[in-house]
């Protein structure tokens, strides 16, 4: 609580946005700074507009590459994207409950920055999985045997009970709640999520990593400046999250390692691209990226995911009548 009040108190800046040459010529992106020098990342942002984008390369853009795609290609099927998406809003909340109206969402009219997300390796596909993630889907199974999917709370997800929706999870974006606060103050970042509402604690001065045998849902990060580039790397994970892939996630082993890199590339957008390494999941790494948009009308609500919500006992008992039932 001392760290974030902090990181809170010191929220400060200094400077001009500028465009400086780079070494090709085309002019680079120079951010404000914070008045202890960093470069200002701060603000509330949002990924909703990248909604709806594959992670994977789409069949329809085989053989071409991510700076391939003419413009009027990518209209066309973020128009198509759009139509899925609005199409889908019966389904939304399931056959018994029916949708709300479409303002609730965020889902709608996502204007998308990319036509996929992956950008390593560049064939736009995710590598193979390594012959240990079938034996340790094998071990999860023997170990749910005779368990049914609502016999106690521990057989709902993670989500399902507002702990976490884990790394990179916490960073796609969903049908609602894709709002990212950063805050800085010298020799901190924190990154609060809408969703969960989770916050990140980053250290940018140099310290020892938490014990080998600690492990944590959103994993041990350290952070630094390359450049205006934050990178974040991250160990010490749990395992029992998963890696965000084409609306789903694969879970991933204690192993993982993920650098993640927030560069600003122009007034109120960073890019945030991520590289995930796990050599118990994965052959090789693999790399993704996204935009994120400043807004301050995304504000950061309260995601009092416990207060008033019954899902978890409602789910609970109605397994329970079921039971009695049979």
């Amino acid at each position: 609580m001392k760290t974030l009040t902090s990181v809170l108190a010191f929220a400060a800046t200094v400077g001009l946005a500028a465009q400086a040459p780079v070494a090709d010529g085309k002019p680079s992106y120079v951010p404000l700074k914070t008045a202890w020098g960093d470069p200002d990342l701060q603000g509330t942002y949002t990924d909703k507009d990248e909604n709806g984008i594959p992670m994977e390369k789409p069949n329809q853009f085989q053989g071409k590459s991510l700076a391939d795609v003419e413009d009027s290609e990518l209209a066309d099927i973020v128009r198509e994207r759009q139509q899925r998406a609005a199409a889908s809003a019966a389904g939304i909340g399931g056959a018994d409950t029916g949708a709300g109206p479409t303002h609730w969402y965020e889902h709608y009219d996502a204007k998308n920055s990319r036509a996929w997300l992956l950008t390593d390796p560049p064939d736009g596909r995710i590598p193979e999985q390594v012959p240990a993630v079938q034996q340790r889907n094998a071990a999860r199974a023997a170990a749910r045997a005779g368990h049914g999917a609502a016999d106690s709370y521990e057989d709902r997800g993670l989500y399902d009970r507002c702990i976490t929706r884990g790394l990179t999870g916490s960073m796609l974006p969903v049908i609602y709640g894709n709002s990212f606060q950063f805050v800085q103050s010298p020799g901190y970042v924190a990154i609060r999520y809408e969703m969960i509402h989770e916050t990140r604690i980053i250290p940018l001065t140099p310290r020892p990593r938490i014990g080998p045998k600690l492990h944590f849902f959103m994993g041990d990060p350290r952070g630094h400046f390359e450049g205006n580039t934050l990178v974040v790397e991250t160990v010490n994970f749990t395992g029992r999250t998963a890696i965000g892939v084409n609306g789903g996630g694969v879970p991933h082993s204690e192993k993982l390692r993920l650098v993640e890199r927030f560069t600003p590339t122009a007034r109120g957008t960073i890019e945030w691209k991520a590289t995930v390494e796990d050599p118990d999941t994965w052959v090789k790494p693999w790399t993704f990226a996204l935009s994120l948009t400043k807004d301050p009308t995304q504000g950061v609500f309260e995601y009092a995911c416990h207060e008033g919500n019954y899902a978890i006992k409602n789910i609970l008992s109605a397994a329970r009548a079921e039971e009695r039932g049979k």
